[in-house]
């Protein structure tokens, strides 16, 4: 990331920097890298039109499956990186959810800034990992949730 902003003529981040950075502008960043890593997901995962990939993706990023994801792996998230998600979560928006929980938006703008503060520390290994997770996460939820279903159908 600094080798950007280097190479872009503008002042490095150091890591204290981005630890005392608003969350919110961390969930800001931290929203597209995860949108960027979905989309090639499905890219490299599904034979799709763009229509349908763009249906799928919601899927992945939206609160109620990003608020999911982060219940399901408290436990795999080191203590620092635990304390960057309640940070973001705590952080007061002016935005409020049309299509998810209150307690959901909040808990997603926790995971974005989380990768966000990742991105910018440059633990880009450390982002796979945890994008890996949150998709098995998820899809987990959602196959629990059609399973049920079926089960009411019978």
């Amino acid at each position: 990331m600094n080798d950007f902003l280097k190479n872009a003529e503008m002042n490095s981040l150091s890591d204290l920097d981005v630890r005392m950075m608003n969350p919110l502008k961390l969930a800001f960043l931290g929203d597209a890298i995860y949108e960027a890593y979905i989309r090639t997901y499905l890219i490299s995962q599904f034979v799709l039109t763009p229509h349908e990939m763009s249906k799928k993706a919601k899927q992945y990023v939206n609160a109620n499956a990003q608020a999911t994801a982060v219940h399901r792996l408290k436990d795999s998230f080191s203590e620092e990186e635990w304390q960057m998600i309640k940070r973001g979560r705590n952080q007061k928006s002016n935005t409020v959810p049309k299509n998810a929980l209150l307690s959901d938006y909040r808990y997603a703008t926790g995971y974005e800034a989380l990768i966000g503060y990742l991105y910018l520390t440059d633990q880009k290994e450390r982002i796979y990992e945890i994008v890996h997770l949150t998709i098995k996460a998820i899809d987990s939820a959602e196959n629990s949730i059609k399973d049920v279903g079926e089960e009411d159908e019978a």
